[in-house]
């Protein structure tokens, strides 16, 4: 079985290639081809724009006894996308482009015929300048005057421009640069203001704040000597009472301060709270005075008057004299007193 690509192709040994036919076709044959349009054009029958880049199915033959440089000369024959007028065109490799024909106008070449009017005109005068000597000359002195015109021309139009404009450049720079300078000196006078204001707010403020230093240590200096504590014992403070609990404790039915809210949850040192449980205080003896003998006369004297008193509802509340005149009255305010004093 064979290769399904082969490279090598089998010929017999009775192969002769001049048996072979050969086809005769016409030189000026022609392809066709796909191809763009190679410049915007616009068709003479109908006037219908074709523009660059549109595509066409071209037919292409090869141009006869013409060559540039043993290059051949292709044309190309479209035909118009509304008429179906036969236009047709043919490369120019000596200015690789592409040369218009007939069907069609080239849009868009004014400046292409003027390059070529000049190259024209250039190759003219080469031509006669070969020949002809004294024409050189002419065209060099023709030169000449024209460029010494258009020197004066040009001075004249920038005369003509300084003179309608006024514009005098140095005094412009001049007048910039002392503007730039009075800029510059009115920052740094500005700086320096702002520097001086500053130093003046600070040395006020610190004089202020010594002040007040002094003031305070003076307030601290006079409360402090005002404020001197009056306990002997540093554990007295616990026991002592605040002067709103004094004041309510003696008043009874006056209303009592506002509890802060500190001394809600945690109470004070000198009330029934926790903290007062902390402290003891020692309660003193109590002194009683001895009755002193006294004669048998008077015995049934005080007996009766004990009598009388523990008998009698009206005389409950009236005190109980003793033998040397002393009241139960008189000990319970002595007791009392006591009791004060060893509190403060």
């Amino acid at each position: 079985m064979s290769e399904r690509k082969v490279l090598n192709k089998y010929y017999p040994p009775d192969f002769d290639p001049c048996k072979i036919p050969k086809l005769k076709l016409p030189k000026d044959r022609q392809y066709v081809v796909r191809l763009m349009a190679p410049f915007n054009m616009r068709c003479k029958t109908c006037g219908e724009y074709i523009y660059k880049g549109k595509k066409f199915n071209a037919r292409k033959e090869t141009v006869m006894n013409e060559l540039y440089m043993g290059l051949p000369i292709f044309r190309f024959y479209i035909k118009c996308t509304r008429c179906l007028a036969e236009i047709t065109f043919k490369t120019d490799p000596e200015n690789t482009d592409y040369a218009m024909e007939h069907g069609a106008t080239r849009n868009f070449q004014a400046e292409k015929l003027l390059e070529e009017e000049e190259k024209r005109i250039v190759q003219d005068r080469e031509e006669e300048e070969l020949n002809n000597p004294m024409k050189v000359l002419e065209n060099r002195t023709k030169d000449s005057k024209m460029e010494m015109e258009v020197l004066e021309n040009l001075q004249e139009l920038k005369e003509l421009n300084q003179r309608q404009a006024q514009v005098d450049f140095e005094g412009m720079i001049d007048r910039y640069s002392d503007f730039e300078k009075r800029e510059k000196e009115r920052e740094k006078e500005e700086d320096e203001r702002e520097t001086k204001e500053m130093l003046d707010r600070a040395l006020v403020k610190r004089l202020r704040d010594s002040d007040s230093d002094s003031e305070k240590e003076e307030e601290d200096s006079s409360g402090s000597q005002a404020k001197k504590p009056s306990t002997d014992k540093p554990t007295d403070i616990l026991t002592t009472l605040k002067p709103t609990e004094a004041l309510g404790s003696s008043a009874g039915g006056v209303k009592k301060a506002k509890v802060e809210t500190w001394e809600r949850s945690v109470g004070t040192l000198g009330g029934k709270g926790a903290l007062g449980l902390l402290v003891v205080r020692k309660k003193p003896a109590a002194t009683f005075l001895k009755p002193r003998p006294v004669a048998a006369a008077s015995a049934p004297t005080s007996q009766t008057d004990s009598k009388a008193s523990t008998t009698d509802p009206k005389n409950a509340s009236k005190p109980v004299t003793t033998q040397n005149g002393s009241s139960s009255l008189s000990l319970l305010g002595a007791y009392l007193d006591s009791d004060s004093n060893d509190s403060e």
